[in-house]
C-alpha cells in the first residue's frame, strides 16, 4: 500500500500519552493556564513564582512541536513531486528537508531528557497541532512560510529565551541544549528564507501570498504579548538570530508591532 500524500492532522499517530486540542482551543486549556500563567505575566525570569511551571511547560511545547517539526519536514519530502511545475519542488529542496528530518529527530531526543531533567512527563501539559497543520498547506511555497520561517522562527524566540532563562537561573544543562538547538533552528529558518525567494522569483504574487501566511501564522502566537520586545512579553523576539536566518529589518519590526498592538487590545 502507498503512503498517504497531504495527510490531515487529525491522522498524526500518537499514543497514550498525549492529549490533543486544535487551534481554536490553544489559549483555553485550563491546563496549560493552570499551569504557565497568564500571557501577559511578563518576561519569563527565575525570580517569578511561576517560572519553574512556566519554563516546564514551554519545554513540553518544544518537545511536541519537535516531533510535529519532524513529521511535517519529512512529509515536505513525500507529498512534492520533483519538477518545475507550481506544486513540484526541486531535488535539493527535498535533501534540506531530509537533513531537517534529521535535525529534528535529534531535538525529539533531547527534549525528552530536557523534560525529564527539568521534572516534566510526556502528555503532562496539552498538545497543539498548528504546526502540523501549517505543514499540510498544498502549496510547497507557503508550507515553507508557515513552518520554516513562521514556526521554526518563534522557535528561535522560544529557545533564545530559555536560554537566558537557564543562564540566568544557573542551569548549565538547559542553556547548553537550548543554545545547540538554537543553531539548528537558524539552519531551518535560513533554509525557508532561501528556499521562499528562489522558489518565487518570478512570481511575486505567490511571494505575497506566501507572506501573508507567514504574518496569520505569526499573529496566532503573538496574540495576547505572548512574543516580543517588551518586559511585558514571556517570549522575547530573537532580533539577532532572525537576521542570521534571513529575515530583514523590517520583518523583524513588523513582528514586534504586531505583538505591541496584541498587547494593547489584551
Amino acid at each position: 500500500m502507498q503512503l498517504k500524500k497531504q495527510m490531515p492532522p487529525e491522522e498524526l499517530a500518537r499514543d497514550e500519552r498525549f492529549f490533543k486540542f486544535d487551534r481554536e482551543a490553544r489559549f483555553a486549556d485550563t491546563r496549560f493556564l493552570r499551569r504557565s500563567g497568564p500571557a501577559r505575566a511578563g518576561r519569563l525570569t527565575p525570580d517569578r513564582p511561576e517560572a519553574p511551571d512556566t519554563a516546564r511547560a514551554l519545554m513540553h511545547g518544544i518537545f511536541v512541536g519537535e516531533i510535529q517539526a519532524l513529521e511535517g519536514a519529512g512529509r515536505t519530502c513525500w507529498d512534492f513531486e520533483i519538477g518545475a511545475g507550481h506544486d513540484d519542488v526541486p531535488f535539493q529542496l527535498k535533501l534540506d528537508m531530509a537533513r531537517q528530518c534529521w535535525d529534528e529527530a535529534r531535538h525529539c531526543e533531547i527534549s525528552v531528557k530536557l523534560s525529564d531533567w527539568m521534572g516534566t512527563d510526556i502528555g503532562e501539559f496539552a498538545e497543539n497541532t498548528i504546526l502540523f497543520e501549517a505543514a499540510c498547506n498544498p502549496d510547497p511555497v507557503l508550507r515553507l512560510t508557515g513552518v520554516n520561517r513562521a514556526l521554526e522562527g518563534l522557535a528561535i524566540d522560544v529557545f533564545n529565551t530559555m536560554r537566558d532563562f537557564g543562564i540566568e537561573s544557573g542551569d548549565p544543562v538547559l542553556e547548553f541544549c537550548e543554545d545547540w538547538m538554537l543553531a539548528d533552528e537558524v539552519t531551518h529558518v535560513k533554509m525557508g528564507s532561501d528556499w521562499l525567494r528562489r522558489l518565487t522569483e518570478k512570481d511575486p504574487d505567490r511571494r505575497e501570498r506566501a507572506l501573508e501566511f507567514q504574518r496569520v501564522v505569526d499573529k496566532l502566537f503573538s496574540a495576547g504579548g505572548f512574543r516580543g520586545e517588551e518586559d511585558e512579553n514571556p517570549i522575547q523576539l530573537g532580533r539577532r538570530f532572525r537576521e542570521l536566518a534571513g529575515f530583514t529589518t523590517d520583518e523583524i519590526d513588523e513582528l514586534a508591532d504586531i505583538s505591541r498592538a496584541s498587547l494593547r487590545e489584551a
